[in-house]
């Protein structure tokens, strides 16, 4: 490609002018474009750049606006149309976090993207956060020991959506990090919640995600909490992690402590717990802008050809995890199983004697 990769950005709400300013301060990269159906939102953002050529028609911003990339930050119920036609269009896509409203529309993104031989990329940012990476490093390192569980709260007051409910819209966020830190899909999901607002809206959510090693991760997801909060705990064998995204500087702090079993004894009176109780700390974290390393990555694997490593796939299987929670929530909180084929999630009715697999058919 010769010269600098010329991105155009759709949707220019909450999130979309993020992404043009971070767009704009990669050196290989230009915004040429940006399309919204507000033209409020595009005179004002024209008038902080000037240079940025600013279009309401989606397919006249396709046919017209001469960009080789679309960065995609609208509603969820858009994101397949736009992504689709982008796709289509030959263009290199970015698409906010979640990828599709379904699997099976994800699936055909993904195709779309292989057979054309273009970038499709999904926006899971905290994946790109120096915390998350320190954290990682951290589990590789051992330095935890096994992880029994992760317990996760995202709790605010609003913003409330009119089509998607608290949890496709807050649970993406700690979904993605709970996959890419224990490195593997969940087996079964459960989920229960109520829609205290707007009827059939759930405004908060009380997700399960059982995983493979009796491991689980829970997810507590509000629009309807007066505090904001947005906290992540990580129990090993032989520390523990808090992150608290709201803390400025001190994001992470790690705890020496653990409870542990006697390894054997003769009777009940001889047995007890051990509790280990050892001194915290706050590791270092060169702090950078979540979304400027998205963005950069994005132009990165555009220019090589290289697999993101947030790609359709991996918005594929968020996804899967959030129709199961739907699936669970229809169902009164019933587990819903995930095939390690990646079918269609299949949902257990309350009440029934034993679990089906994924590819079980009832008698």
């Amino acid at each position: 490609m010769k010269g600098p990769l010329r991105v155009g950005v759709v949707g220019c709400g909450y999130w979309g002018p993020n992404l043009v300013r971070n767009f704009r301060t990669i050196s290989d990269c230009t915004v040429k474009a940006i399309c919204d159906v507000n033209v409020e939102r595009l005179a004002h953002l024209q008038s902080l750049y000037p240079e940025v050529e600013t279009v309401t028609d989606f397919e006249r911003f396709l046919a017209e606006s001469a960009v080789d990339a679309v960065a995609i930050a609208t509603p969820v119920k858009h994101h397949y149309s736009l992504a689709k036609a982008s796709l289509l269009a030959g263009k290199h896509t970015f698409v906010e976090k979640p990828m599709a409203s379904s699997s099976a529309e994800c699936e055909e993104l993904i195709e779309i993207a292989r057979r054309n031989g273009l970038i499709l990329m999904v926006g899971h940012t905290y994946l790109y956060s120096s915390p998350v990476k320190k954290i990682v490093d951290l589990v590789e390192a051992g330095d935890i020991g096994e992880i029994r569980y992760i317990n996760c709260r995202r709790l605010n007051l609003g913003l409330f959506q009119k089509d998607i409910n608290v949890a496709w819209d807050l649970a993406p966020h700690d979904i993605s990090i709970i996959l890419h830190v224990l490195g593997e899909c969940p087996v079964s999901v459960n989920c229960s919640g109520n829609a205290h607002v707007t009827s059939g809206i759930e405004d908060v959510t009380n997700m399960s995600l059982s995983f493979r090693k009796k491991r689980f991760a829970t997810i507590q997801s509000s629009w309807l909490e007066p505090r904001k909060v947005r906290e992540m705990t990580i129990v090993g064998t032989r520390r523990m992690i808090v992150y608290d995204d709201l803390q400025t500087h001190e994001k992470i702090r790690i705890y020496d402590v653990r409870v542990e079993r006697p390894p054997h004894y003769d009777t009940f009176a001889e047995f007890q717990y051990s509790y280990h109780y050892g001194d915290s700390y706050i590791p270092y974290i060169h702090q950078e802008e979540p979304l400027r390393s998205l963005s950069q990555h994005f132009v990165d694997c555009i220019a090589t050809g290289a697999k993101p490593a947030t790609s359709g796939e991996e918005g594929l299987e968020l996804v899967k995890i959030l129709e199961a929670a739907s699936a669970s929530l229809r169902a009164n909180g019933a587990p819903v199983f995930l095939s390690a084929q990646r079918s269609a999630p299949v949902s257990l009715a309350p009440g029934s004697p034993q679990p089906l697999a994924a590819n079980a058919v009832r008698p």
